[in-house]
């Protein structure tokens, strides 16, 4: 079942903060002659062949591989990608619309194109240019798909995956626990740590791998409760080894600690999307149902004032982000719930669009989690929600029973 575009109803949250910010941008893509890009093309696109198959797509991997090569086909998977390159090299604001705006129609290809868009960034930063001209130019058009697995750089105590340096390259041995994409990408940037802490990022193969001088064992796709077709696996690696052409970057140690302060934003967007794929599903129900105008009204005023807070946070301090970022978190969690509570018991039903974004509202309330974003929604959730006598009578004076 196709969702009523909720933003048709409320154009003021349409793609961006300002009613008069238009957002049509126009870009080269140095290596494949020139592209216009817009996020109305955007949107007309998730519009006409996302939107349609959303349910289909979070369980159903050849219809995701589909629309994210199609996605490819259009340029738009080398977003952060530098025009020489054959990217478009979006500034941050764009960027952050763009992922918004796949979030609201669909979380697993909104996911899945994330990981593809963070490689190519990170080879966009690489010094190694044999690498960059090897793989950026096909990434920027998703010939070649690529993920990342690097999030266990996280987590505190001894490292999951450690790095020792030898003639010509790296070993690598441990265990990477979370990567996206098994089937569709064919490589993914992966990170392990040396003795003196710094870490060393490589490229992979995503593919079980077996040579004379290690391996590299993939498990089946996990079971997980949401985005189940971008086929997330484990990685065990023994004495794999990472030659020195195949090292994207080496960073300090704690440098993914450093770069989650300065982009504790960076997920809210994905929150906002999901927030709105929400309120969608609780727009259907207007209608019919006379009672649903205020708190959809109040909700959707909530989500204009929380995006225009984290839109202009950009200057604001690490303690603010983190407590507009547990905002995104909740009200994205309140609203995907507004929408199961208006499709009653049929959005228990696995294919119905509530059950599918409330799955995706709990997955991105702990996407890129650290132990701040963890203690601030925490924080967030337990604000006191006393329960209003002035709205229990009003219902009651409806006659609702």
């Amino acid at each position: 079942m196709e969702l009523v575009r909720w933003l048709v109803i409320h154009p003021s949250l349409c793609l961006g903060i300002r009613q008069d910010e238009k957002m049509t941008m126009q870009s080269s893509i140095g290596m494949t002659g020139v592209k216009t890009f817009s996020l109305d093309r955007v949107d007309a696109f998730l519009r006409d062949r996302v939107a349609p198959q959303a349910e289909a797509m979070d369980h159903d991997v050849t219809l995701l591989q589909q629309r994210f090569a199609e996605l490819g086909a259009r340029g738009w998977l080398g977003l952060r990608i530098a025009q020489e390159w054959g990217g478009l090299a979006l500034g941050d604001r764009e960027f952050r619309q763009f992922q918004e705006l796949l979030a609201q129609y669909s979380g697993a290809l909104a996911f899945l194109q994330a990981q593809h868009q963070s490689a190519g960034s990170f080879l966009s930063q690489s010094p190694n240019r044999v690498l960059q001209a090897q793989y950026l130019p096909q990434l920027a058009q998703g010939a070649v798909a690529m993920g990342v697995g690097f999030s266990h750089l996280r987590r505190a105590g001894e490292p999951l995956v450690k790095a020792t340096a030898i003639a010509g390259g790296y070993r690598l041995t441990g265990t990477i626990p979370w990567i996206t994409g098994f089937g569709i990408f064919s490589e993914f940037i992966g990170a392990a740590v040396l003795p003196d802490g710094q870490a060393v990022y490589g490229v992979l193969p995503l593919a079980t791998t077996q040579v004379a001088s290690g391996t590299l064992h993939l498990s089946p796709p996990l079971a997980l409760a949401a985005l189940t077709a971008t086929n997330t696996v484990t990685a065990e690696l023994h004495d794999w080894l990472l030659p020195s052409e195949q090292v994207v970057f080496m960073r300090p140690a704690g440098a993914i600690h450093d770069s989650d302060r300065r982009n504790v934003l960076q997920h809210s967007f994905y929150a906002l999307g999901t927030a709105q794929a929400g309120l969608a599903i609780v727009a259907q129900a207007l209608p019919q149902r006379e009672f649903v105008r205020s708190p959809h009204a109040a909700l959707t005023q909530e989500l204009h004032q929380c995006r225009t807070a984290i839109y202009n946070a950009e200057q604001r301090s690490v303690e603010a982000q983190l407590q507009l970022r547990a905002w995104a978190i909740d009200l994205a969690v309140r609203c995907a719930h507004a929408g199961v509570v208006v499709s009653a018991g049929a959005a228990n039903g696995l294919s119905h669009p509530a059950q599918r974004v409330f799955r995706e509202a709990m997955l991105f309330s702990v996407t890129g989690q650290t132990t701040a974003v963890m203690a601030a929604t925490l924080n967030q959730l337990a604000q006191p929600r006393s329960p209003d006598s002035e709205t229990a009578a009003q219902a009651i004076s409806l006659n609702l029973w």
